[in-house]
């Protein structure tokens, strides 16, 4: 019954015709919070919390944060389904008759699933449980069909891990600040369905294509103090996962969904009274999103009122978090064993699996070890210690898709060193490529396209100032090759040292005044006339060589 998605295909869009759910409209006091300003990513706030300290506090208020990441895992089906797994499919055409809730239906768990939540479990230094348990989480929404989700509340899959992360700091934001978060739990757990409201007609329409979608919930203890690091360790996870294949984490198609938990309190006292910020889609919306609920909360301490336990939503236009409703409680859940599963064993070694088990319904730790990538803490440490980059540079080509591998594959192809190579990926290509809005699998100038520049250069062909017109060009014209772009242009350097001569003895004898002022000690004039040298030769002239003769002549 898993498998029949056509069936429910048709059901669905006529119970979609048939029936909208209306929500009533919940109008909620606006509150003019004339003293929080708006806040962007600063590592000085997370040193200096309280922008709104009074004098007379004995101590400032700090934020607390704690986060949970639901990250959809990379799998071609279902968590308890063979219904398939698709982001742009027609609504409600991957949906089973489990999915839908419909009597009779059981859940058959996705190997694939669990394997992925091992994975990441190790990658991130939890224990792995032996034995898990899943559960019922009982609550009501419109695209939950059960009225209950299927998830791992009492002994989840892995506990008691760590995400080791780092931002840049300092004044120059160029020094590497590195944290830790501590891992509390990842659980398995189903995807609910997505409700499509519709304002116009004032109605909310179903999809299911998501419902049942294997999730892994990841969650952080509150050793965060403000959005920048939120926003780090998010990011950091992000990296880790796309690492291990076990999920895309691309935030905007909802594959990567965060909850901030963020409360304020005085050191030493007992922790505040915490708000849950729900469903944010974007590192940089979830940082802005913490450090106005923050300051929110700060307000309202210090000006005698009480921090309501609630949840709530952030708007990404207004920068500001808007209230929606109570938080729940663990009663409210009415947590149960889920009757339809057995508990969930992993096994050390294939040794330690029952006998007569297929090894395709076994998973087994020492394979899973086996098979994890280097992951983007290892990959920056190699990067500094094999290349002698900077750790900041570090940060960046393995933040960024592919650009490590673009870095790398350039310095197999050039006789330039790293450090060239580094500065021309991070200041010519990125400048591009921001500009532009494109990604490093997008760029017209290919790995090897860039490294004939930079032999060129290298060999004395051309120089620095012509190879960055020759890149200008071959992002223009990506069909041709750099040699091809010199020889039609005549960007060659000139290599007649009698014409070099000429050209410096013209510049010298028409500027008398700066060649009096170089004979007269500032040396600084002779800049000067080197730029002039080179706008006669359109910078195709050895600058060392022009220099040389031009303080030759005005000595």
């Amino acid at each position: 019954m898993a498998g029949s998605s056509a069936g429910m295909t048709t059901l669905l869009c006529n119970m979609n015709k048939q029936v909208a759910i209306f929500y009533p409209t919940i109008t909620y006091q606006r509150h003019s919070w004339c003293v929080i300003r708006r806040i962007c990513m600063s590592v000085s706030r997370c040193q200096s919390q309280a922008q709104t300290k009074r004098k007379s506090a004995p101590q400032e208020l700090v934020g607390v944060v704690g986060l949970e990441i639901h990250a959809q895992i990379h799998s071609n089906t279902k968590l308890f389904s063979g219904s398939q797994v698709g982001f742009q499919a027609p609504p409600n055409s991957l949906v089973s008759f489990f999915d839908a809730s419909l009597p009779g239906t059981l859940p058959v768990l996705n190997r694939r699933c669990v394997e992925a939540a091992v994975m990441t479990g190790l990658a991130l230094n939890c224990t792995i449980n032996r034995k898990s348990l899943f559960d019922r989480k009982h609550y009501f929404y419109a695209d939950l069909p059960a009225g209950y989700q299927i998830t791992q509340q009492r002994l989840p899959i892995a506990v008691d891990g760590t995400l080791t992360y780092s931002h840049l700091g300092g004044r120059k934001r160029n020094e590497v600040v590195t944290k830790s978060v501590r891992i509390k739990q990842i659980q398995l757990e189903q995807d609910s369905g997505k409700s499509l409201h519709d304002d116009y007609r004032n109605q909310t329409l179903i999809d299911l294509n998501r419902a049942g979608v294997g999730l892994m919930e990841l969650v952080m203890e509150p050793d965060m103090s403000c959005g920048e690091e939120a926003a780090a360790a998010v990011r950091e996870m992000q990296l880790i996962l796309q690492a291990l294949g076990t999920c895309q984490g691309n935030m905007a198609e909802g594959q990567l969904r965060v909850d901030a938990n963020v409360s304020v309190h005085r050191p030493g006292d007992p922790w505040g009274i915490r708000t849950e910020v729900k469903n944010i889609n974007s590192a940089r919306n979830l940082a802005r999103a913490i450090d106005y609920e923050i300051q929110r909360q700060m307000f309202v301490l210090e000006s005698g009122g009480t921090v309501q336990n609630e949840t709530r939503s952030f708007d990404g236009k207004t920068g500001h978090t808007i209230p929606m409703r109570d938080k729940e409680g663990l009663q409210d859940y009415r947590f149960m064993p889920e009757p339809n599963l057995p508990p969930l064993m992993v096994y050390e070694a294939c040794s330690t699996a029952p006998p007569g088990v297929a090894p395709s319904q076994v998973v087994v730790l020492e394979e899973v070890r086996e098979r994890l990538p280097e992951l983007p803490s290892v990959r920056r440490q190699r990067l500094v210690e094999t290349y002698g980059i900077l750790p900041e540079h570090s940060f960046t080509l393995v933040n960024e898709d592919g650009l490590m591998d673009y870095f790398e594959a350039v310095v197999r192809e050039t006789k330039a060193g790293p450090r060239k190579v580094i500065g021309w990926v991070m200041n010519e290509l990125q400048g591009l490529l921001h500009q532009q809005n494109l990604s490093v699998s997008q760029s017209p100038i290919s790995p090897q396209a860039l490294a004939q520049i930079l032999n060129l250069q290298e060999n004395g062909q051309i120089s620095s100032s012509i190879a960055k017109q020759v890149f200008q060009e071959l992002w223009k014209t990506p069909g041709k090759t750099a040699q091809q772009i010199v020889k039609e242009q005549d960007l060659g350097m000139v290599n007649d040292s009698t014409e070099i001569h000429r050209i410096c003895q013209k510049v010298v004898d028409s500027h008398p005044d700066q060649v009096q002022a170089i004979r007269s000690g500032n040396k600084k004039v002779l800049n000067k006339l080197m730029g002039l040298v080179q706008k006669e030769t359109k910078g195709r002239a050895d600058p060392v060589l022009v220099r040389a003769i031009l303080e030759q002549k005005t000595s």
